[in-house]
């Protein structure tokens, strides 16, 4: 990740968990909360009800790609923790790819850009 970090500290997680605002839809809940830094720290949490470590680790690799190829749209200065739901087990990459953009875009995290249309 180029603009972003990990977060990996219980302490950090729960902070997010208790004082960040949360958005869900079909296969993430997203908790977002300002850190007053200027990157982004990324955790992701997926328990064991959604399966063995392979399908957590897969959930983990297709969420962190699909944040690392749309992070330059984001704000900085935010801690990101999405967590699995059940049906994120069997889903592919453009089903948790949406979801992480539709999540980040309820959560106002998208930058807008304006384009001058004389260019």
């Amino acid at each position: 990740m180029i603009f972003s970090e990990s977060l990996k500290k219980n302490s950090d997680f729960r902070n997010v968990y208790e004082n960040g605002k949360s958005f869900a839809d079909k296969y993430l809940v997203m908790y977002v909360l300002e850190n007053n830094m200027n990157i982004n720290r990324l955790g992701i949490s997926a328990s064991r009800k959604i399966g063995n470590s392979v399908v957590r680790h897969r959930f983990a690799r297709l969420v962190r790609e699909s944040y690392r190829l749309h992070e330059n749209i984001f704000n900085s200065g935010l801690d990101i923790v999405v967590v699995a739901r059940k049906s994120a087990a069997s889903a592919g990459y453009e089903e948790i790819e949406g979801a992480l953009l539709h999540l980040s875009k309820l959560h106002h995290m998208i930058k807008i850009y304006f384009y001058d249309e004389d260019n």
